[in-house]
């Protein structure tokens, strides 16, 4: 190979595949190594050589330098192609692997060429990835030529191939789409702390501001909610609440519920729940729809949320006071700290740390161990009995929905029926008016 072939070679590499023109220097280094030591033996010790700046070739075989000429004749044309090809395609791969592992977590925007199978095949420009059924938004569908936005969820080697993984899924999508719709979060006024999703559905978002002349919840809305309109489209119409963050959970965990009113907030720290307390008429908004608003809060905030009534909570706190005080070696006083602490169950019992149960009831380690184990028992027995309440529950319903069949059935039978008797008896009636004119004409 002539030296200025080599750097042709080198400069076009560098341009067309946007490869450093060191990492192409090294693979063809290491492709003509690999092409002489097929020739000296693979335990013979090869060093070659390229000057970076004329391209000439200099090396070595066991430590004697090689004449240029005689490397030149030496290194077989053909093998010294395929191996340079091999090099140059995994520098190429590892280069790519590189460019999109920095991404991770970004925001890419891409073309769909192909949907087949529930994936879609996305044109990052010269570079395709992968958007499976698994990282897609429920309901979502994609056609060629579409423009779609997603994160770069994974990347990693395949062969010679870099394989990437998009996602719409992650709460990065939604990070990313509100520092690019919203001004103040991409210039650090306002900072998003925490965003739970439950993707094309529901998310939350916690924001603060930096600066107490900018509303952090307003700005991330817009004017007329424009803002805050054109992310939910970009997410097929998923729900977002924009909720202030504040480190005192005693604010936080209210502003996560919302749109629901809460009245009292109580805060468990050994078991790091909050008993949020609610009126009526506020619960089942609290909750949301199958949960969802609560299970949101929950990881918007890191701390399980439980929601009741004031009257469901006096409720428990006796059953708990009742129960852990019929428990041996279990002292009442004992029993009506452990409440005070949150404790309103066995299985909250069952997990209690046994040095501060030792220190609140001042028992030996031994005491302690059969409170836990027997409060073990009792939780078992309770999911036992609760399991076989919901069977019941079911089977009730299941009954009941038969049973309202079987009378709607009834019903259309005996409609049927009545139409049936009503057409004969019309029919009878207009007998006799008939009869007369056919006497006559007789």
């Amino acid at each position: 190979m002539k030296p200025e072939e080599i750097l042709r070679i080198v400069d076009a590499i560098h341009r067309d595949k946007n490869i450093d023109k060191e990492l192409v220097f090294q693979a063809i280094e290491a492709a003509l190594v690999t092409a002489l030591s097929r020739q000296y033996g693979e335990d013979a010790s090869v060093a070659i050589t390229i000057d970076r700046a004329d391209g000439t070739l200099s090396g070595s075989h066991d430590g004697v330098a090689i004449d240029p000429q005689e490397l030149s004749g030496r290194i077989g044309a053909q093998t010294a192609k395929q191996v340079i090809i091999q090099k140059i395609r995994e520098a190429e791969r590892d280069a790519i692997h590189d460019e999109f592992e920095d991404q991770i977590g970004q925001m890419v925007s891409g073309v769909v060429t192909r949907f087949e199978g529930a994936a879609a095949t996305v044109a990052l420009g010269a570079t395709e990835a992968i958007l499976p059924r698994s990282e897609q938004i429920p309901g979502e569908s994609y056609h060629p030529n579409e423009r779609v936005r997603a994160t770069i969820f994974e990347v990693r080697k395949v062969g010679s191939r870099v394989k990437i993984i998009l996602s719409r899924i992650r709460p990065q999508l939604v990070q990313r789409l509100f520092e690019q719709e919203i001004p103040e979060i991409a210039d650090g006024v306002i900072e998003i702390r925490a965003i739970a999703r439950e993707p094309g559905y529901r998310s939350k978002v916690a924001v603060i501001s930096s600066d107490s002349r900018v509303d952090c919840v307003g700005a991330c809305v817009g004017v007329r909610g424009n803002r805050i309109k054109n992310i939910v489209e970009e997410l097929g119409g998923e729900r977002i609440d924009i909720v202030r963050w504040s480190e005192d959970l005693q604010v936080l965990v209210p502003n996560c519920l919302q749109p629901a009113e809460v009245d009292e907030v109580i805060l468990c720290q050994m078991l790091g729940r909050g008993i949020v307390l609610v009126r009526e008429d506020q619960l089942s908004l609290a909750i949301g729809r199958r949960g969802q608003n609560v299970r949101l809060a929950s990881k918007l905030c890191g701390w399980d949320i439980e929601i009741m009534t004031r009257e469901e909570l006096d409720q428990q706190i006796d059953r708990a006071v009742e129960g852990f005080s019929s428990i041996e070696g279990l002292e009442p006083s004992v029993a009506e700290r452990l409440v005070g602490e949150g404790f309103l169950s066995y299985d909250d019992l069952s997990v209690i740390e046994p040095d501060d149960l030792m220190e609140m009831g001042n028992v030996s380690r031994e005491v302690v161990d059969q409170i836990v184990a027997e409060a073990e028992r009792r939780a078992t027995l309770a999911e036992a009995a609760a399991a076989d309440q919901r069977r019941r529950q079911r089977e009730q319903e299941r009954i009941e929905a038969a049973t309202a069949a079987a009378d709607a059935e009834d019903a259309r039978t005996s409609v049927a029926a009545q139409g049936e008797s009503a057409a004969l008896a019309e029919g009878t009636a207009a007998a006799p008016q008939d009869s007369p004119t056919a006497g006559q004409g007789a």
